[in-house]
């Protein structure tokens, strides 16, 4: 039996996924700080290629991690309070490509 793929119903789906040298990440992902009215702001993770079921799984990790409160909004993990130092390393280390946007 071969393992080759013969038919997938994910639209995104190219047969080159699994091939050695192929990114798993098309770009960097979007690492970002905001400030609302109140409180000590979000720190935004954005453009994160990852199925919603294994975004949930990211998201329970990465908030032990953190030792935060978190959610994900519209495809977007939003962090409570200013993370971004600690949430780039732990990327960094899982393998994905990070790009700091906004200021500071």
């Amino acid at each position: 039996m071969s393992d080759k793929v013969v038919y997938s119903s994910d639209p995104l789906f190219s047969g080159e996924a699994g091939k050695a040298g192929t990114p798993r990440q098309p770009e960097p992902v979007r690492l970002a700080f905001q400030r609302g009215a109140k409180g000590s702001g979000v720190t935004k993770l954005e453009r994160l290629v990852m199925h919603p079921t294994h975004k949930d799984a990211m998201l329970g990790r990465l908030k032990k991690a953190l030792g935060c409160g978190g959610t994900l909004k519209d495809g977007t993990f939003e962090f409570q309070g200013d993370h971004r130092d600690k949430l780039e390393k732990l990327l960094l280390a899982d393998g994905y490509k990070v790009k700091r946007v906004g200021g500071a």
